[in-house]
C-alpha cells in the first residue's frame, strides 16, 4: 500500500467544528469556574480581614450587661409581702426618705423625715402595710417596716387607689446580694465601694453603688457624660469618658 503523503496526514488530523466547539466549551467553563474560586478565596479573605479589625477596633462586651437581677413583680399588699422572705439591697442610695413607723398604731409619720435609705444599704424588712397618704385621703401607701438601731422605720414602695395598685419596689431593691451578683467586679472595686469612697475607672453602676444617686447634665457628646452626685450632702461631680470615671470633682451644693 501506497504511503500517504505528509500533507494528507495532516488534513486527516484536523479538528471537526463540533470538536471546537466542544473544546472551546470546555475551556470558557474551567477559566469561569477558575475566576469563580478565586472571587471566592477573595471574598474570604476580605471577610476575614474585616473581622479582624472589628475584634481589634470593638471594646469587649461589658460583662455587666449580662447581670440580670431577679424581681418579684408585687401587684398587691399581699405578694409585695414577698420582700419579708430574704434580705433586700438599696438599688440608688441617697434617693428614698423612709420615716419613724409606730407599729402600736400601724402608722409612718409623715411630718418627720429619719432619714435616707444608702447605697447598697442591706435592710431586713419585717412587713408591708399600708398607710394614709398625707394630702391625699382617697389614696393609701404600701410601706415597707424595717428596724434600724432598735427602731421601727417605714419607706414607701407604692400605692393603692381604688383597689388599684402601683408598686415599685422592684426598681428600688435588690432581693439578692449585689456581691453575687457583680461578683466579677474587682476586689479594690467592692473595698471602694464599702467605704463609699469612688475611684478613678470606676464604670457609673459602680458609683451609683460606692455613692448613691445621680443626675446626669446635659451633653452633647455621647462619649462624655457628667453627673452630679448630692452624696448624702457631700456632693461629687464626676465626668465619664467611655463610660470610665476620667474626672472626680467637688459638685455643687443646693
Amino acid at each position: 500500500m501506497r504511503e500517504i503523503s505528509k500533507p494528507r496526514k495532516l488534513m486527516a488530523m484536523q479538528i471537526t467544528p463540533e470538536a471546537k466547539r466542544k473544546i472551546q466549551l470546555f475551556l470558557f467553563a474551567a477559566i469561569a469556574l477558575a475566576a469563580v474560586r478565586s472571587g471566592y478565596i477573595l471574598y474570604q479573605r476580605h471577610s476575614e480581614n474585616i473581622e479582624q479589625a472589628k475584634k481589634q477596633l470593638a471594646p469587649p462586651l461589658n460583662p455587666d450587661y449580662y447581670v440580670t437581677p431577679k424581681k418579684l413583680h408585687p401587684y398587691d399588699l399581699k405578694s409585695s409581702r414577698q420582700l419579708t422572705q430574704q434580705p433586700v439591697w438599696v438599688r440608688e442610695g441617697y434617693r428614698h426618705t423612709f420615716y419613724p413607723y409606730d407599729a402600736s398604731r400601724h402608722h409612718a409619720d409623715f411630718s418627720h423625715e429619719a432619714g435616707q435609705l444608702l447605697p447598697i444599704e442591706k435592710l431586713q424588712i419585717k412587713d408591708v402595710v399600708t398607710d394614709l397618704s398625707p394630702g391625699s385621703p382617697d389614696q393609701r401607701q404600701l410601706m415597707a417596716v424595717f428596724e434600724k438601731d432598735g427602731r421601727n422605720y417605714a419607706f414607701p414602695i407604692g400605692s393603692v387607689r381604688a383597689g388599684n395598685y402601683q408598686i415599685y419596689s422592684d426598681d428600688m431593691l435588690y432581693i439578692q446580694d449585689p456581691h453575687e451578683l457583680y461578683k466579677h467586679w474587682p476586689a479594690e472595686v467592692w473595698e471602694a465601694i464599702e467605704k463609699h469612697e469612688v475611684k478613678l475607672g470606676m464604670n457609673e453602676l459602680q458609683a451609683d453603688f460606692a455613692i448613691g444617686m445621680g443626675m446626669p447634665q446635659r451633653a452633647d457628646d455621647p462619649a462624655v457624660k457628667t453627673v452630679n452626685y448630692p452624696n448624702g450632702g457631700n456632693p461629687l461631680t464626676i465626668t465619664y469618658r467611655n463610660g470610665k470615671a476620667s474626672e472626680i470633682t467637688p459638685g455643687p451644693r443646693s
